[in-house]
C-alpha cells in the first residue's frame, strides 16, 4: 500500500510563502473583490469552511444539462432552418428573438416541424413579452404537454432600456395576467424569467447580480398572486437567469450560491421548490477586434455553468461583440457544449465543486453578498422603486469602476486585447440585423447600459 503524502502545517506554509514573497508582506496575497469579499491565498479545514453540496436536482432527458441555443432573425424560413439545424445538431431547447415573434403567423412558420412536446421553445421579446407569449400560445395549439418557456422579464428589459412605453408596473401586471391566462392550458410551461443579467452586463458584481435576481423573483411572485396565481404556481413557473464568464471559479460559485439564495426564499414562502437555473454566457467579457480568443472565454463560461449545476446553459456565438452570429458561430457555440458534455463528461458528477475549501467558502460568501443586496433592495421599496431612485444603478456603477480599474492597472488581463495581442487578426463574418426601433418612453429610469471591458482598449489601439 502506497504511503500518503504528509499534510504540512499552516506555519510551514507561512514560512515558505514569506520566503517566496521576498520583500512583499504576506498580506499582499489577500485581496477584496467588487463585493468587498476577502479572497485568501490558502483555504483549509483549519479555516472553518462549512462543507456544501449544491447539485442540480434532476437531469435533462438523461443528459447532464439542457443544451440551449439562441436563434435570432426576422425571416421565418431562415429562422426555421437554423432552429432545426440546432436541434438536429444536439441542442435540446432553443430561445427565439427578432421579428419572427411579432405575430403567431411568422412564429408558426419559424417553428414548422418542431415538436414542442419534445423540444422546449423560449422567447426573448423584451417588453413585448406578453404579445410574443400570446403568439407562442397560439402556435402550440393548446397542447398541454408543450414545453414552452415564455421568459417574460419586463423588469430586466426596463432596466436595460431605461424606460418603457407604459408604466413599468403595468408591464409587470400584464406579464402576470398573461401567465395566469395560459397557465391552465400549458401546465408544463414556465412564464417568468427573473434574471440578474442586466446587472452583470452593466458591470455589476456577483452579489449585486444575485440580489437583483432575487428581487425580481419577489416582484414576479407578488404580481402573479395579484393576477390569480398561487405563490407556488408563480414561483414554479419562474426561470432564474444568470451570467457566467471566463472567471470560471467565481461563475460556478455564483451558480451554486443561487441555490442557497433560492432555498432561503422558498423557506420564506413556506415552499419546497427546486431552482430552475438558466446560465447564459457573458457578453461583457467578449472582444470585437480579435474574436477568436472568445472561443476560449465561452468554453470557460460553459464549463462554469455546467460544473456550477445550471439546469440549462446558453452560449453566445464568438462573434457576438461584432454583430449577430452567423451559422458557423452558432455551430461553434453548440459544439462547445457538446464537447463539454459528451467528451469531457463535465456533468457526470452531481456537484464537482463540493469539498473544495475555496469553492465552498466562495459559494457561501457570494450567497451572503447576494442575500444582503436583496434585503437592501427590499428596504428601498423593492426592485422597481430602487431602479427608479437610481440606487441599484449607483452600486453597479461603483462595481464597474472597481473592475475597470483592475484592467487599467494590469491587475486583470484580457487575452488578445491587453495581453498576447495578435497584430494580424483574422476577421470573422456576422449576419446583418435590423436595428431595434426606439419606443416612446413613459416610465423612465437610469439605464443599466451593457458594455464590454475590451471596448476601451480596442478603441485606444485602433
Amino acid at each position: 500500500m502506497a504511503a500518503g503524502f504528509p499534510t504540512p502545517p499552516p506555519d510551514q506554509w507561512r514560512e515558505s510563502a514569506v520566503k517566496a514573497l521576498k520583500d512583499k508582506p504576506l498580506e499582499s496575497l489577500l485581496h477584496l473583490d467588487a463585493d468587498n469579499l476577502l479572497v485568501r491565498p490558502l483555504y483549509a479545514d483549519a479555516t472553518g469552511i462549512t462543507p456544501l453540496f449544491a447539485p442540480r436536482p434532476t437531469d435533462a432527458e438523461g443528459r447532464s444539462w439542457d443544451l440551449r441555443t439562441q436563434v435570432e432573425g426576422d425571416d421565418p424560413e431562415t429562422v426555421n432552418a437554423a432552429v432545426l439545424t440546432d436541434l438536429e445538431g444536439g441542442a435540446a431547447s432553443v430561445i427565439l428573438s427578432g421579428g419572427v415573434l411579432a405575430d403567431s403567423e411568422p412564429l408558426g412558420r419559424a417553428l414548422a416541424n418542431v415538436a414542442l412536446e419534445l423540444a422546449a421553445v423560449g422567447l426573448d421579446a423584451g417588453l413585448d413579452g406578453p404579445e410574443a407569449a400570446n403568439a407562442l400560445a397560439v402556435v402550440a395549439k393548446g397542447a398541454p404537454r408543450a414545453k414552452l418557456m415564455f421568459h417574460m422579464d419586463p423588469i430586466g428589459s426596463w432596466a436595460v432600456n431605461g424606460g418603457s412605453p407604459r408604466a413599468i408596473a403595468d408591464h409587470v401586471g400584464l406579464a402576470a395576467n398573461t401567465a395566469a391566462r395560459h397557465a391552465g392550458a400549458y401546465p408544463d410551461a414556465t412564464f417568468f424569467l427573473a434574471s440578474g443579467r442586466a446587472v452583470h452586463e452593466a458591470g455589476g458584481s456577483a452579489g449585486q447580480e444575485l440580489g437583483f435576481l432575487a428581487a425580481c423573483v419577489a416582484a414576479y411572485a407578488k404580481a402573479g398572486q395579484d393576477a390569480g396565481l398561487t405563490a407556488e404556481q408563480a414561483l414554479k413557473a419562474t426561470v432564474l437567469g444568470l451570467s457566467v464568464d471566463a472567471e470560471y471559479f467565481d461563475s460556478l460559485a455564483k451558480v451554486r450560491a443561487l441555490r442557497i439564495v433560492w432555498a432561503s426564499m422558498m423557506k420564506a414562502f413556506g415552499l419546497d421548490l427546486p431552482a430552475n437555473i438558466e446560465a447564459r454566457s457573458s457578453r461583457r467579457m467578449l472582444a470585437s477586434r480579435d474574436p477568436w480568443p472568445n472561443l476560449l472565454r465561452l468554453t470557460a463560461a460553459g464549463f462554469a455553468g455546467a460544473v456550477g449545476g445550471a439546469d440549462a446553459v446558453v452560449l453566445d456565438g464568438f462573434t457576438r461583440a461584432s454583430g449577430r452570429p452567423d451559422a458557423f458561430a452558432r455551430r461553434q457555440a453548440r459544439n462547445t457544449q457538446i464537447v463539454l458534455m459528451e467528451e469531457a463528461h463535465i456533468g457526470r458528477v452531481d456537484d464537482p465543486a463540493a469539498g473544495s475549501w475555496f469553492l465552498d467558502s466562495r459559494t457561501h460568501d457570494v450567497a451572503e453578498a447576494g442575500w444582503a443586496e436583496f434585503q437592501r433592495i427590499e428596504r428601498e421599496g423593492g426592485v422597481l422603486a430602487s431602479l427608479k431612485g437610481g440606487a441599484i444603478q449607483m452600486r453597479v456603477a461603483s462595481s464597474r469602476a472597481s473592475l475597470q480599474a483592475a484592467y487599467d492597472n494590469g491587475g486583470k488581463q484580457i487575452i488578445g486585447v491587453t495581453k498576447f495581442v495578435d497584430p494580424d487578426v483574422r476577421s470573422a463574418p456576422v449576419e446583418t440585423s435590423t436595428p431595434v426601433a426606439a419606443v416612446a418612453t413613459v416610465d423612465a429610469c437610469r439605464p443599466l447600459t451593457p458594455f464590454r471591458f475590451a471596448a476601451a482598449f480596442e478603441e485606444a489601439n485602433s
